[in-house]
């Protein structure tokens, strides 16, 4: 294995977790952002008041775009191991 072919693995690497914890971070990031305008707006100064909806909102992520986060990974997986022939000849 080259050095060329290790750095482009790290690279897919990162980018298919970049990929696939895209939603959940996304929708999470936007229900801390509505939470904090309304603590803001109320005047609530509770710090825990975000994390029930912040849960919530990942869980229906994950129920949404499971399918497909599991998908991804099992055909780039799929495709990593068969490069091994190549990797180790």
């Amino acid at each position: 294995m080259t050095e060329g072919l290790a750095i482009q693995l790290a690279q897919e690497a990162l980018f298919y977790t970049i990929l696939v914890s895209a939603p959940m971070l996304g929708i999470s990031l936007i229900v801390g952002l509505v939470v904090s305008i309304f603590q803001t707006a109320t005047s609530i100064q509770e710090m825990t008041i975000t994390f029930v909806p912040k849960i919530i909102a990942t869980l229906l992520a994950v129920s949404i775009f499971g399918l497909w986060m599991l998908r991804t990974l099992v055909e780039y997986t799929t495709r990593l191991i068969s490069m091994f022939p190549n990797l180790v000849g």
